[in-house]
């Protein structure tokens, strides 16, 4: 028994969860490994003995098609895919049915076309949404890139034939032929051709004299991407997107380094360093890469999708060489600071690391639809129950009166005519006689509704990006009601929340804050560096640190950055840095004396700047359009700060070699450092400091400058200063709250001969063949000793406009909101700071891969933060927890951070909420294992809010499926990128936002917009409304019909059973089609819970639709029940008051047609009033709708009663003369009417009056006082409220304007406000380590290619000079003069 229930219920869930994609879509398996050959001809093992290619050696195309249907399987699949509806199998039975002639009632034609026509409306409503994906996928696919072509070259490697009419994957496609190198091309002449810089002379020779025959030297075709090959030779230029997975051969910059943005695969904002394939750098030109000179061939692994794994070998003259990700440009990254890239192709199309991490486009049904069916089965079973009861009483009935000789039942009893078969034939019957019970026109009644929704939400001018010119567009029609049920959002960073640039803000410099000028002039500023006009520059001089800001729109021949007087605003930052009382105190700091009062804070200024200039690794070029100096930077955090530093007066002008070049306030003439080594920035270091020496006759020192996190910075500063400390502490902590991102600066004089000791150690280390990190560590540890504080930095990462206050009014409807990043850790709490998504009494518990098990840290993190709440009891895990001895040796302590630790012992009760923040690596530990997983969801549920951090694509999709499998709510996911699109694939519902990292989200999502505000009003007041419509439409639909079904119902008790139709039956054919399809229309069009302004300005009133209130099994079964009272007085009341006495005056009996079209009137009548009772917003449209229908009932009644038999034969010739004369019509119709719809409207009239709702009473306001501001009165309301509106924290623009104004004036505010105990912390649960957050973020790239590169240069330096050349006598110790500006001014005074 239990074996069979086993197999039964393995069964039920393979049925349950079928996907009709599945049984579409294409499953290659898994890959196997590859050999790309070039040059050379494939060998004779990669063909079968017929010559033809063997199927393993044909790689796919470069094709990405994101749509559903092919012209071959839309037919199927679409029809799998609406036969997945219960009622639409019921229609096509019923229809079938009719097409015996014992079941006939009027033509088989006509009963089959109702069917006929929802299926082909809501497959030409599907195939229009699929023809718009075809449409952007080719957009996508036929992007051009340049590849190699002419001078005889032929790439051997087979690739499968496009996709060319949507039919791929049905029609088998021919094998490409065997193609030989030595077989050779023609290229025909075309407009696309381009030459190499060397070829230059003889392409415009080609343009002006070639002909379709020249073209025959190598050169560069620009070419489809759909028709790039494995094994092509491509050519990609500054900022133009990789087409597919390539292998570098060379790039246009030294050393062949090559520069690429990641943040449409990871999410983030800095660039990647990748250098080439040190065996194929001689191929930078199109003629060397096509000389069969130079053969060689590629061993790829399998195709894989690991984002940051990738393993291959080049083989070429006998030698062998590695290939790994850094030499690797992933299809769906953009090409940076780099002017052009050779590689060739090694995975194309769905083999590439982005798609294979991206799934198939699923057929989403939305959840209303889904709770349909069960309806529709529960109207099943009462309609099976209804035709057993006819058939059994019909033959009960026959068998009894056949015996007693009832003449009608002559002959009833032969094979095919006795009381069993008649009974059998009546339960048939009676399924068509009530199939109305199931309405066919609900299902295109919803399509069209749901199709006016989409409409309504495209001319939505709030939601219209008149920047862009673009509108939200729903690209999924049937999902609108979804959008009213949203539980949880899953959204993106990178391009999502953010604009991915940098401001700098403001900073602290010895105690005091530079807030920056007020921002009036800031979005013109944006505007004019964003747009297509000329960018803004600012020019400099020697004399001052502030210069006016002009345009330069001439074109001078500048040789190099040295002679610039004009510093350009840098890619990724969006405004120049103005302050003018910093712009007082610099002026004053250039004239002070030596000993004079403002000679300290003239230091720490030229300090803070220098750092702010010569620790980083920006590179300097000279924008040929401006003349100006522009900074090329890894990371727009590197650019923000040097572009500030410029700002003032501080210009970094480049590098020459180790020598780096600053122009100063401080000193006239350009300073010379030369840098010595650089300590990189890594997540564990969380610092970076550069060691410089002064090139200069009167000061050659040593200094130490570095940058870094404020508990590291803070925790290696000299004793003494509390007071300075104390300060920047309290200004980092206003700067964190305000969202943004600190760094903390110091500086650090280093003696020549301490150097030489810590230079042979670093060198040391530097070689080490064992534990080479660790011991690099600690030698850089060793120097980065007693530094002096300098002051801090603030920079804000720019959100989408109205990011906070969404999020902020999001969580306020009850939405929790997780962010999915591939950015690291510190930028996504940053993030999460500045969006609101993390308040500022949230306390943050960090989860990550590490040495400590990822099950031990949440274990440890539920029993730490919430031991009450079950979580470790309910799912069994207790005793899966950590032994006393392994927790103990892993206690949490606390981190003492200056002179103030506001972090107690009781961190697990405190007042504020809980935000998780879980890296991609602890995930890999997580999800697979199911213990793991669904502790990691109740962890994650009894926190507000989750931040995932370096995630993978895939992982993304997982998290999703994670909340959506485990909880059953419903899930939205946003984002912009293609590494969002599994993510938006996976979500109940897809948003796509249409920003700058292409259109690959867009193509996959089920709702593009321009702005993640937007989602505010898509949610809230479309999605709102759209499901209130839809579930109230939904159960009147029902309704309406229930009460038809019951009327007929109640006539079998007269009819003998029979199935017999008391209406006439052209009166219930028409009767979803036009007496009653108009109101319920109505309320799905034009029905408003309440108005659009109100739902915007209260937020909670969301939770109506979270919770499920307008569509239910509860209300279907209130609205049926509703139904089946109102028809027992329209029967009775009615069949009663006609057969007492005749209605008619010449004394006759009645016929049947004159009281039952009676019922139809008071039917239709109450039917219509009911749904305009359930209407909570009457408006001329409504009014049309609900009556509409009764309109056109009367005119058809007396039009249809009226044709004689001369035209065409009816029951119902003349049946206006006794219906509309007759007393007991006009009686009844008021009569029955009210009779019917009185519970409803007393129930109604309760609720107003006696136990009005939110709705309700808004709705109340907004018809008493119609003119007053629904924001307003929400603000009062909140102010009753202080807790609640504390918890909404605006953006970030506007806290800063309650930033105070001078430190020195608000300082004991400010330490009185940072030790409030009630203050939030951050544990990291894989170190035991609690800290309070005060901002730190930096983004730059670890361990890259470039920062490779400029380590072994420094490194052959130092070889080849082992000693640091002679040095004068350092002048007396000078511990607070950082540099020797205002020591040589005072000289040149002496001298003057």
């Amino acid at each position: 028994m239990a074996k069979y229930r086993s197999s039964v219920t393995a069964l039920y869930n393979k049925v349950v969860n079928f996907n009709v994609e599945s049984l579409f879509s294409r499953h290659p398996g898994p890959g196997i490994p590859r050999t790309v050959f070039f040059n050379q001809n494939l060998p004779d093992s990669y063909f079968d003995p017929k010559g033809k290619p063997k199927k393993e050696h044909v790689y796919p195309t470069n094709q990405v098609i994101s749509s559903k249907y092919t012209i071959i399987t839309f037919l199927p699949r679409n029809l799998l895919e609406q036969f997945r509806r219960i009622a639409n199998i019921f229609f096509a039975f019923i229809a079938i049915l009719q097409f015996f002639p014992e079941f006939s009632t009027i033509s088989p034609g006509l009963v089959i076309i109702p069917i006929l026509i929802v299926l082909c409306i809501t497959a030409i409503k599907d195939g229009y949404e699929d023809v718009k994906r075809h449409q952007s996928d080719r957009h996508v696919n036929h992007s051009q890139v340049r590849v190699l072509a002419g001078g005889d070259w032929v790439n051997p490697n087979l690739n499968g034939r496009k996709s060319r009419t949507f039919v791929r994957g049905i029609v088998p496609r021919r094998r490409p032929k065997r193609q030989d190198v030595e077989a050779g091309s023609t290229t025909k002449q075309d407009p696309d051709i381009e030459y190499d810089r060397a070829d230059s002379m003889e392409e415009v020779e080609h343009h002006m004299f070639g002909d379709a025959g020249e073209n025959i030297r190598p050169h560069w075709h620009k070419t489809m991407w759909e028709d790039i090959r494995v094994g092509d030779f491509v050519k990609i230029m500054n900022d133009e997107p990789i087409p597919a997975d390539l292998l570098i051969c060379a790039t246009s910059e030294d050393e062949n380094v090559a520069f690429v943005e990641t943040k449409n695969l990871d999410g983030e904002t800095n660039l990647k360093s990748r250098n080439a394939c040190p065996a194929l750098t001689d191929l930078h030109t199109a003629a060397s890469c096509v000389s069969t000179l130079n053969p060689f061939t590629i061993d790829c692994d399998r195709p894989d999708t690991n984002m940051y794994r990738f393993n291959a070998t080049v083989t070429r003259n006998g030698e062998k060489s590695s290939v790994d990700v850094q030499t690797v440009l992933l299809r769906g990254t953009v090409l940076r600071n780099t002017d052009w890239v050779i590689g060739v192709v090694l995975f194309t199309g769905a083999e590439t690391k982005i798609v294979l991490n991206s799934g198939g486009t699923p057929s989403k049904r939305s959840r209303v639809e889904k709770q349909i069916n069960p309806q529709v089965l529960a109207n099943l079973a009462i309609l099976a129950i209804m035709a057993v009861v006819c058939g059994i009483a019909d033959s009960q009935i026959e068998a009894v009166q056949y015996a007693e000789g009832a003449p009608w039942l002559y002959g009833d009893d032969v094979s095919n005519d006795n009381p069993r078969i008649n009974g059998l034939i009546t339960w048939a019957f009676a399924l068509i006689t009530f199939q109305n019970i199931v309405p066919i026109s609900l299902y295109i009644s919803i399509e069209f509704v749901k199709t006016c929704q989409a409409l309504f939400i495209y001319f939505d001018y709030d939601i219209f990006y008149v920047k862009k010119n673009q509108p939200t567009i729903a690209r999924s029609y049937n999902l609108s009601d979804d959008l009213g049920q949203i539980e949880y959002i899953f959204s993106d960073k990178t391009g999502t929340l953010t604009q991915n640039s940098m401001v700098f803000r403001e900073c602290s410099i010895a105690g005091t804050v530079y807030h920056g000028d007020p921002e009036e002039d800031e979005d013109e500023d944006i505007k004019k560096t964003s747009g297509n006009s000329t960018d803004i520059v600012r020019e400099t001089s020697n004399d001052s640190s502030y210069a006016s800001t002009s345009v330069r729109g001439d074109d001078p021949a500048v040789l190099s950055a040295a002679d610039v007087t004009a510093v350009k605003l840098s890619s990724g930052v969006l405004k120049h840095f103005r302050d003018e009382r910093l712009s007082q105190d610099l002026a004053r700091a250039v004239e002070a004396e030596p000993d004079s009062e403002n000679a300290a804070q003239a230091r720490s200024l030229n300090g803070f700047f220098s750092v702010l200039a010569l620790c980083h690794t920006v590179l300097t070029a000279v924008d040929p359009a401006t003349g100006a100096i522009e900074y090329k930077a890894q990371s727009p955090d590197e650019a923000a700060l040097v572009q500030a530093a410029a700002d003032v007066g501080f210009i970094f002008r480049g590098r020459e070699k180790e020598i780096l070049l600053l122009q100063t306030p401080f000193s006239k003439e350009t300073e010379r450092y030369e840098l010595l080594n650089i300590l990189e920035f890594t997540s564990a270091r969380k610092r970076m400091s550069v060691i410089i020496k002064k090139l200069d006759e009167q000061d050659g020192r040593l200094f130490l400058l570095t940058k870094g996190a404020d508990n590291v910075i803070f925790e290696r500063l000299k004793a003494g200063g509390d007071d300075w400390k104390r300060t920047t502490e309290a200004h980092l902590e206003d700067f964190a709250n305000a969202g943004l991102r600190t760094l903390t600066l110091a500086y650090k004089v280093i003696q020549e001969d301490e150097y030489e000791a810590w230079s042979e150690r670093y060198h040391e280390a530097s070689t080490a063949l064992e534990d080479r990190e660790d011991k690099i560590e600690a030698v850089c540890n060793e120097i980065e000793q007693e530094l002096r504080l300098l002051g801090a930095t603030a920079i804000e990462d720019r959100l989408q406009d109205g990011v906070p206050e969404t999020i902020a009014d999001l969580k306020v409807a009850g939405i929790k909101v997780w962010v999915a990043t591939g950015d690291k850790l510190e930028t996504a709490i940053a993030i999460g700071r500045s969006t609101n998504l993390i308040a500022e009494d949230s306390n943050i518990i960090i989860i990550r891969g590490s040495d400590r098990p990822v099950e031990h840290q949440m274990i440890q993190a539920v029993e730490e933060f919430f031991p009450d709440s079950g979580i470790l009891d309910q799912h069994g895990i207790a005793s899966k927890s950590p032994s006393t001895e392994s927790t103990s040796a892993f206690p949490m302590r606390r981190l003492s951070l200056g002179v103030r630790d506001i972090v107690g012992d009781d961190n697990g009760n405190r007042p504020g909420g809980f935000v998780l923040v879980i890296d991609g690596a602890a995930l890999d530990h997580a999800l697979p294992d199911d213990d793991n997983k669904a502790l990691l969801l109740r962890l994650a549920t009894q926190c507000e809010g989750v931040i995932c951090c370096r995630v993978s694509p895939l992982q993304k999709a997982l998290v999703v499926k994670m909340v959506k499998d485990g909880l059953h709510v419903m899930t939205l996911a946003i984002g912009d990128g293609a590494n969002d699109v599994s993510m938006i694939q996976a979500a109940d519902v897809g948003v796509g936002i249409s920003g700058e990292e292409g259109l690959q989200a867009v193509n996959s999502s089920d709702y593009a917009i321009a702005q993640f505000r937007f989602l505010k009003k898509l949610l809230l007041v479309h999605g709102h409304w759209s499901y209130a419509r839809n579930g109230i439409m939904i159960v009147n639909f029902f309704y309406k019909n229930i009460v038809c079904i019951g009327v007929l119902w109640w006539f079998q008790i007269y009819c003998g059973w029979s199935s017999a139709y008391a209406f006439e039956y052209t009166y219930l054919l028409f009767w979803n089609s036009f007496w009653t399809i108009a109101p319920v229309l109505g309320i799905g069009l034009f029905d408003r819970i309440v108005d659009a302004d109100v739902l915007m300005a209260f937020p909670e009133l969301y939770r109506y639709g979270r919770e499920r209130t307008w569509f239910s099994m509860k209300s279907f079964l209130i609205y049926m029940l509703d139904g089946v009272i109102q028809s027992v007085p329209i029967y009775f009341i009615i069949t009663y008051a006609y057969f007492t006495t005749t209605s008619r005056t010449d004394g006759y009996g009645i016929e049947l047609y004159e009281y039952s079209t009676t019922m139809v009137f008071a039917t239709v009548i109450a039917v219509s009033l009911f749904n305009g009772l359930n209407t909570n917003v009457w408006t001329a449209w409504v009014f049309f709708a609900v009556f509409i229908g009764i309109i056109i009932l009367w005119i058809f009644t007396a039009v249809y009663d009226a044709i004689s038999p001369g035209w065409t034969v009816t029951n119902v010739y003349g049946n206006n003369y006794y219906l509309f004369t007759s007393a007991y019509f006009w009686l009844c119709q008021p009569l029955v009417i009210a009779i019917a719809l009185l519970p409803r409207y007393l129930y109604r009239a309760w609720q107003l009056g006696y136990a009005p709702g939110d709705l309700e009473m808004l709705r109340y306001i907004r018809k008493t006082r119609p003119d007053l501001d629904m924001a307003t009165l929400r603000s009062e309301s909140t102010r009753s409220k202080p807790y609640a509106s504390s918890r909404r924290r605006t953006s970030s623009h506007m806290s800063r304007a309650s930033i105070a104004c001078s430190s020195a004036d608000n300082l004991s505010l400010d330490l009185r406000m940072a030790q409030d105990p009630r203050g939030a912390s951050r544990t990291d649960m894989s170190t035991g380590i609690r800290s309070v957050y005060r901002g730190f973020d930096f983004a730059t790239e670890e361990g890259g290619v470039a920062m490779r590169r400029m380590q072994t240069n420094l490194s052959e330096r130092r070889q080849s000079s082992r000693n640091l050349p002679s040095i004068q006598q350092s002048p007396p110790k000078r511990s607070l003069r950082l540099f020797s500006s205002l020591r040589r001014k005072a000289t040149l005074k002496k001298d003057d």
